[in-house]
């Protein structure tokens, strides 16, 4: 019966753990790009993937904006 006393935190403080992990796993966007993961891994070259299996994310948007943004204007 006493184990039962430490079962139970230790269960519940486990699962806000393992919570707390896949929150952070969604919102660092690993589950946003299933199709390009199965491709990188047979090609070699970044530019043989297709396209349509490449990761976009918002994150990777954001980056894109922020880069034209700081490019040089040459005349």
């Amino acid at each position: 019966m006493d184990i039962i006393l430490m079962l139970i935190p230790a269960a519940l403080l486990f699962s806000i753990v393992a919570l707390m992990v896949f929150r952070w796993s969604v919102k660092s966007d690993q589950y946003d790009d299933m199709q390009g993961e199965a491709y990188r891994i047979l090609m070699d070259d970044e530019d043989m993937i297709p396209d349509s299996a490449k990761r976009t994310s918002a994150r990777d948007l954001e980056k894109q904006k922020h880069e034209e943004h700081a490019k040089p204007e040459s005349d």
